[in-house]
């Protein structure tokens, strides 16, 4: 964040001034995709996959997921201070928006500025709780946030800043724990903010253990880094990593160990995730522009400024050597734009991770959208055609927006249209193979009891899909796409789970394990 909000709010006008490019919208239309193509094998269907075909509008995998920043209160809590209850009312609140517009993943920012949502063995409880750092909001919000996510199928990501120390340079004014108070050597100050030095490996080490004590005591489902690496150009200040980069330097211009060090806290970072559970996903949002085709000609025809240059942030370098499992740039600009045009930008971060196994999802501007600043962003079809546009590419396997304040506003009724046109069902979470997991076994005992379905539950399911067909056969195709899926249901726990039918017809249940592998179907009898 800066300033309390996502530096790309500001994004449009970073690529303006880096370039002296005005502002303009010109997109042309977005034709619409063919709405089918083959069907990739599926374990719950036994016809060839050549027989089944995939509706375009109802993807049967594909993340969905909504920031929820905690610094400067940008989304949760709303203010500081309030009691437990009311941050837990707000906080359910902002899920249950999530769940209506069909979502299944929220990105929690858990670690600000090396302060904690949690309580932390290692750094202090987040003045954004309380409005003072190191002050016990007297509950534990962590477990909660996990557990209320979970109950609703919606996949948790810890969101974590690696380099933020404090968005004030006095040291004496920070908690008397804080790492930077313990470790003065550690930080740099620069431009009224405190930065830890990520030349030096004592950082890097704090870092990764303040992420692994997470990974192993919550039940986190990924670690999630935003675009905070380097400081983002600001008053032209330098920053003064200079004694480090003489000891450690090691014959490197100084661009090139920058970057080395952030691309070695990367891979320390999913090594260390991966180690402690093989199954939490990390990931990387990254500023939108990797490098411009005038940095570089493998670079992207945009003008804005790169993130390789300006904050040493090399996202190809951690697609290329499997350091992430995901990567999910921040596209914060519209169709059309000169500077950083996004249907430009879509089919390049596609070609980078074409083959790699990394995930590519997009970072959508929905904080944009009904801005006065840019055309594109008065028009509410502006950011629905960005997901019409991704279409096009079979690498992009989700999205997630900014943030989740904006998911409430549902601003110029923009969520509305992209429910009707894109997410009018519900989608299991793209597959993550690296990540392991197994299909659990088929539900069992399932049958249709006065409009209840009921089954048996299936050992190691963390939920269960429930399809419908109408009529009385379902086909080997029924679970082929979303188009007859009805619900993703979390597991209870329960010997016996439900699922409440609404309309006549031929059910299906699958179950899920939490890396969305899923079962072979039972059909459930008619009544």
């Amino acid at each position: 964040m800066r300033n309390g909000h996502r530096p790309l709010l500001a994004a449009a006008t970073i690529a303006v001034v880096t370039t002296g490019v005005a502002y303009f919208f010109g997109p042309g239309a977005v034709p619409a995709d063919s709405e089918t193509r083959p069907a990739a094998p599926a374990a719950a269907r036994t016809a060839p996959a050549e027989a089944c075909e995939v509706s375009a509008k109802y993807p049967k995998r594909q993340l969905r997921g909504v920031w929820i920043a905690t610094v400067h209160n940008v989304d949760w809590p709303s203010k500081t201070g309030l009691d437990p209850a009311r941050q837990q009312a707000e906080y359910v609140r902002i899920l249950d928006n999530a769940v209506k517009r069909n979502f299944n993943a929220v990105f929690v920012q858990v670690r600000p500025a090396s302060d904690a949502i949690y309580r932390s063995p290692y750094e202090p409880w987040s003045q954004w709780l309380t409005g003072t750092g190191g002050k016990d909001p007297g509950w534990e919000p962590l477990p909660f946030l996990i557990a209320e996510a979970h109950k609703r199928g919606l996949e948790f990501h810890a969101w974590f800043n690696p380099y933020r120390a404090a968005d004030k340079d006095d040291l004496t004014k920070l908690p008397a724990g804080h790492p930077a108070r313990q470790h003065p050597e550690w930080v740099v100050k620069h431009e009224g903010k405190l930065y830890y030095n990520p030349g030096l490996p004592e950082v890097r080490a704090h870092t990764v253990k303040v992420i692994t004590d997470v990974v192993q005591r919550y039940d986190v489902d990924g670690v999630h880094f935003d675009d905070y690496f380097y400081p983002y150009p600001g008053n032209g200040t330098k920053f003064a990593d200079a004694g480090a980069f003489t000891k450690y330097g090691k014959g490197k211009s100084l661009a090139d160990w920058r970057r080395d060090n952030v691309d070695k806290l990367v891979a320390q970072v999913g090594k260390a995730v991966h180690a402690a559970k093989p199954y939490v996903k990390f990931g990387i949002s990254p500023f939108g522009i990797w490098r411009n085709k005038s940095d570089d000609p493998s670079g992207s025809d945009t003008k804005g400024l790169s993130a390789y240059d300006a904050i040493y942030s090399d996202a190809r370098a951690w697609i290329k050597a499997g350091s992430v499992d995901y990567i999910m740039p921040q596209l914060y600009w519209p169709r059309g734009f000169a500077a950083a045009d996004y249907a430009k930008l879509v089919p390049w971060w596609a070609n980078e991770v074409k083959g790699t196994g990394v995930h590519l999802y997009i970072g959508q501007a929905l904080y944009r959208v009904g801005t006065r600043d840019n055309a594109a962003w008065t028009k509410a079809g502006e950011l629905p055609a960005h997901l019409t546009l991704n279409r096009r590419y079979p690498e992009v396997q989700g999205d997630v927006y900014f943030s989740a304040t904006q998911v409430g506003k549902n601003p110029l009724g923009v969520l509305d249209k992209i429910v009707q046109d894109h997410y009018p069902r519900p989608a299991l979470l793209p597959l993550m193979k690296e990540r392991g997991g197994a299909a659990p076994a088929t539900p069992s005992a399932l049958r249709n009891s006065g409009g209840t379905l009921l089954w048996k539950a299936s050992p190691g399911a963390r939920a269960y899909a429930v399809y419908r067909v109408a009529g009385a056969k379902a086909g080997d195709c029924a679970t082929t796409d979303a188009r007859n899926l009805l619900a993703v249901v979390p597991a209870t726990g329960a010997a016996e789970q439900s699922y409440t039918t609404t309309s006549e017809g031929t059910y299906l249940v699958s179950a899920l394990d939490r890396l969305g592998n899923e079962s072979a179907p039972v059909t459930a009898p008619l009544p």
